[in-house]
């Protein structure tokens, strides 16, 4: 009957944990909609807005996919739409011609900055209440 007990509760506590990402999810999309993003949109630009300078500024794709946690595929086209949009742009590895880099441009850069405080209110009021 414990582990009953505590498969529950623990069933309970992750449903839970899925709940406040669904949420906190859908009022990050809902709010960065009027700006041309989605909480997946903003997650790329946020990781590349945090490259340090030794790195250039950029980032390997394949390290973002942990990262943002999308397939390969979608998180290619993510990177397509956002380099359509001109905030991104990539290139490829010097060092290994199968790697490719992404970058923000000044827009990336601008527009991140300009949602920046938005998305971390929501996160803010999703995660702290």
């Amino acid at each position: 009957m414990a582990v009953k007990t505590a498969d529950a509760g623990l069933e309970d506590r992750w449903r839970d944990i899925l709940s406040v990402h669904a949420r906190t999810m859908t009022e990050i999309d809902r709010v960065l909609h009027p700006h041309g993003l989605g909480a997946s949109d903003f997650e790329v630009l946020d990781i590349l807005a945090s490259a340090t300078p030794e790195e250039g500024g950029q980032c390997r794709v394949q390290n973002l996919v942990g990262r943002v946690h999308l397939s390969q595929s979608a998180l290619s086209r993510l990177i397509g739409r956002l380099e359509k949009d001109g905030l991104v742009e990539r290139s490829v590895c010097a060092e290994d011609r199968r790697g490719v880099y992404v970058a923000l441009t000044r827009k990336g850069r601008d527009l991140h900055a300009e949602v920046l405080p938005l998305q971390r209110a929501v996160l803010a009021r999703m995660l702290n209440g």
